[in-house]
């Protein structure tokens, strides 16, 4: 039980840490956004590592979900 409570604490840990990072990277493109002058590229690969991040996030909560036997 202590190995499965340990890697809840250390999925939640890993989610929160991506979450923040999502946050973050979200903030920088909205700020390109509003500057007006945007880098289409660097707005570009911005975008693509918050679906990463977003995909990552997916996975780890699927994780965290039991499976349920219907």
């Amino acid at each position: 039980m202590d190995g499965e409570s340990l890697d809840q604490t250390e999925l939640r840990t890993r989610l929160e840490g991506l979450r923040v990072e999502h946050e973050a990277l979200n903030a920088e493109v909205d700020a390109l956004a509003e500057n007006g002058v945007i880098d289409q590229l660097k707005f570009a690969r911005l975008k693509k590592e918050k679906l990463r991040l977003k995909d990552e996030m997916a996975k780890i909560t699927d994780q965290m979900t039991p499976d349920i036997i219907a």
